[in-house]
């Protein structure tokens, strides 16, 4: 469990690619920021898929299936690190040749946050997987709690993108 955790974690801050820039290098503005968007629908159902192969986890009961569980983490770690890749590639486009500092900045943004949400699902798996670590109610609660803010963080800043891409072009 410790390692399939620390897999998805060392996705998000996998090293960038310069294949994802040059499919980006002539698309207007608002075709840069609808595929930061999807990126994110992609980073949600990525998030979506690991909180279910976590349920399944748990509940495989005293047999648990952590093969499968590490193989799902495996896939979405590269989903994630993928995404990741791709929005630094963009960030880096806005920053550089389209001299949109203030676009570029809410992607980095985003980035940050996706970072800070990776990590506060993966450490809530953990403690929420029996015989890793003593249950914390309190302290699940507040992870929980700051994962719900996270979420909202991330949606302010996409509307922010939008906002600003649309005063930008």
């Amino acid at each position: 469990m410790l390692t399939a955790a620390a897999e998805v974690l060392a996705a998000a801050d996998g090293p960038g690619s310069a294949e994802s820039a040059w499919a980006w290098r002539d698309a207007p503005i608002a075709t840069l920021v609808r595929r930061i968007q999807q990126l994110q629908d992609e980073r949600a159902q990525a998030f979506r898929r690991l909180d279910q192969a976590h349920r399944q986890y748990l509940l495989s009961d005293q047999h648990y299936d952590f093969p499968s569980y590490r193989n799902v983490v495996h896939e979405v770690t590269q989903a994630f690190a993928a995404a990741s890749r791709e929005v630094l590639a963009v960030e880096a486009e806005l920053a550089g040749p389209r001299a949109q500092p203030v676009l570029a900045r809410h992607v980095r943004s985003l980035q940050e946050l996706e970072q800070r949400r990776l990590a506060t699902v993966a450490l809530l798996q953990v403690m929420g997987t029996p015989g890793v670590s003593e249950p914390d109610p309190e302290k699940l609660h507040q992870l929980k709690i700051k994962v719900i803010k996270t979420m909202e963080a991330i949606s302010e800043v996409l509307q922010e993108l939008r906002f600003d891409a649309e005063s930008a072009e």
